[in-house]
């Protein structure tokens, strides 16, 4: 899939980006609810971003020996 570092790291800052921008969204429609459903998309498309987070991170980490 992604195999270059520096690929790697600029779709990491995309989706980083991405997650705030959620955040923010999530915490203004959570003050004032009219669409529960939008909500919980948006609360979904978060938790896949931070999976995806999470695994770019360990692709980039070297294992480390123990």
């Amino acid at each position: 899939m992604l195999t270059d570092r520096d690929t790697m790291l600029r779709k990491l800052h995309e989706l980083r980006s991405e997650h705030r921008d959620l955040d923010t969204v999530i915490n203004r429609l959570a003050q004032h609810p009219m669409d529960q459903l939008q909500l919980q998309r948006l609360k979904k498309r978060k938790l896949l971003l931070k999976d995806e987070i999470a695994w770019l991170e360990s692709r980039l980490i070297p294992d480390s020996i123990a």
